[in-house]
């Protein structure tokens, strides 16, 4: 698949792939605080799109830090763009360097969203518990709780850049 898939689309490889009806109510969730964002910047709304509604298909194998990369797999496999893997490879967290890549058990690349699109997504992710909307300052509440200060930090500068793109605040938008 060369091109980028629709919504139904997108939708329906989730259901093909095995994914729970919770994993793909949070996907929609995600898309719907992407596409706002996207919006916003000069983002590609239909990569954003389809990217958010398939960044967690690798829940279908597995809901451990290894999802993002089971999920490029599986998006490898259905040969869908090099842009929706990306995405997919790179949304977890606020990014993973190559340096925690390593002591988190992940094949040693650098995991961090580079492109507009994989940032939205990535940082829209951030913003979504399950399928309800909260403030960045949870998610770095709890990384900072668990001792993961330099998550944290990735967190904030990541709201932060996004933010200064759109004009305000993402815990407003």
């Amino acid at each position: 698949m060369n091109n980028i898939p629709s919504s139904k689309e997108c939708i329906d490889l989730l259901n093909k792939s095995g994914c729970s009806h919770s994993v793909i109510r949070h996907c929609r969730a995600v898309r719907n605080l992407a596409v706002k964002i996207a919006k916003r910047t000069n983002a590609n709304v239909e990569l954003v799109e389809a990217g958010a509604l398939l960044h967690d298909i690798g829940r279908s194998k597995t809901h451990g830090i290894l999802h993002g990369f089971e999920g490029a797999k599986i998006a490898r496999d259905l040969k869908l763009p090099n842009s929706i893997i990306r995405i997919i490879e790179r949304h977890v967290g606020a990014g993973i360097p190559i340096e925690d890549a390593k002591k988190l058990g992940l094949p040693v690349k650098d995991y961090m969203p580079k492109s507009i699109e994989e940032k939205i997504v990535c940082h829209s992710d951030n913003l979504i518990d399950n399928s309800r909307r909260h403030m960045i300052e949870n998610e770095i509440e709890k990384a900072n709780k668990q001792g993961y200060k330099k998550y944290a930090k990735r967190l904030r500068k990541l709201h932060d850049e996004l933010s200064d793109l759109c004009g305000l605040d993402l815990n407003n938008i």
